[in-house]
C-alpha cells in the first residue's frame, strides 16, 4: 500500500519516515514538498492553492496512491476539500489530535505560524461540534523565523516556553507538525498534544483499507478521556472504525 504525504516543508519527510520504520513496516510513503504552497497561502489565503492541491491530489492517484495525508495545517483544510472532488482519500494531519483536544474542555492552540491559526481553529470548532469548548490561540513570538532559518532547536525551545507558560488549561495542542519534538522537552503537567503520530496512524489504516472515511468527515481516536462526543461526526466514525492509536501518544 502506498500513502503520499503532501508537505509544504522538507522538515517533515524524516519525522514520517522514522514514524514509519517504527510503526508502520511495510507502507511505502511518497513524499511531495511544495514549499510555494505555504507561500501562497499566506500571501492569498489557502483557497487561492485549491487548484494547484487538486492537481497535486489526482497526480497522487493516477501513481497508484491509496490516500494522502497533508502535513500542513495551513493549507489541510483545502486539501479535504479537494479530496472531496477526486478519486483519492485525503486526510489531515491535525484532525485525530483536535478531535482528542475538545474532549478536554479547555484547550490552549500554540502556533509558530499566524497563518495556521485560523483553519485550526475552525477544526477545532468543528470538532467540538455544538459542546461547549473553550480554545485560546497563542502564537509563539519569533518561532516562525528561527524554522525558516533551520534554527531548530531554537525553535523547539521557543515553543517549549510557551507550552510552560500555559495556565488554566486542559490540554495543550501544537498547531503545526513541525512542533511534535517539544512535547518531550516540556516540564507543563498539562498534556501537551501534536499531530505525526496520530495522523499518520489514521492515514495508514486508511491506505490500507481498514477504514473507508469520506474527505471532510473524521479519521479520529479517543485521548485518555474516552472517545470522542457521542453527537459528533468524530464520535460516528470513531464507533465503526477503532483502529488508530491515541493523539496522546504524541504528548508528554
Amino acid at each position: 500500500m502506498t500513502l503520499a504525504l503532501l508537505h509544504t516543508s522538507p522538515a517533515h519527510v524524516p519525522v514520517f519516515d522514522a514514524l514509519r520504520d517504527a510503526e508502520h513496516p511495510g507502507l511505502v510513503l511518497r513524499h511531495v514538498v511544495r514549499e510555494d504552497l505555504l507561500a501562497r497561502a499566506g500571501e492569498c489565503g489557502p483557497e487561492a492553492v485549491s487548484d494547484a492541491v487538486g492537481a497535486l491530489l489526482a497526480d497522487a492517484a493516477a501513481e497508484g496512491a491509496s490516500a494522502v495525508l497533508c502535513t500542513c495545517s495551513t493549507i489541510a483544510g483545502v486539501a479535504e476539500s479537494a479530496g472531496a472532488r477526486g478519486g483519492v482519500p485525503v486526510l489531515r494531519v491535525d484532525r485525530p489530535m483536535a478531535a482528542a483536544a475538545v474532549e478536554r474542555g479547555r484547550v490552549v492552540v500554540l502556533a509558530a505560524l499566524a497563518d495556521t491559526l485560523a483553519p485550526t481553529l475552525a477544526l477545532l470548532a468543528e470538532e467540538a461540534g455544538e459542546r461547549p469548548v473553550d480554545v485560546r490561540a497563542v502564537l509563539v513570538d519569533g518561532a516562525w523565523a528561527r524554522f525558516r532559518a533551520g534554527d531548530r532547536d531554537g525553535y523547539l525551545d521557543l515553543v517549549v516556553r510557551a507550552a510552560d507558560a500555559v495556565a488554566d488549561a486542559d490540554v495543550i495542542v501544537l498547531a503545526q507538525a513541525s512542533m511534535a519534538d517539544a512535547c518531550a522537552r516540556t516540564a507543563t503537567r498539562v498534556p501537551v498534544l501534536s499531530s505525526p503520530r496520530s495522523g499518520l496512524a489514521a492515514a495508514a489504516a486508511v491506505a490500507g483499507g481498514r477504514t473507508t472515511p469520506s474527505p471532510r468527515t473524521d479519521h479520529s481516536e479517543p485521548g485518555r478521556t474516552g472517545s470522542p462526543g457521542a453527537g459528533s461526526r468524530s464520535a460516528r466514525r470513531w464507533r465503526e472504525n477503532r483502529t488508530h492509536p491515541s493523539p496522546f501518544g504524541d504528548s508528554r
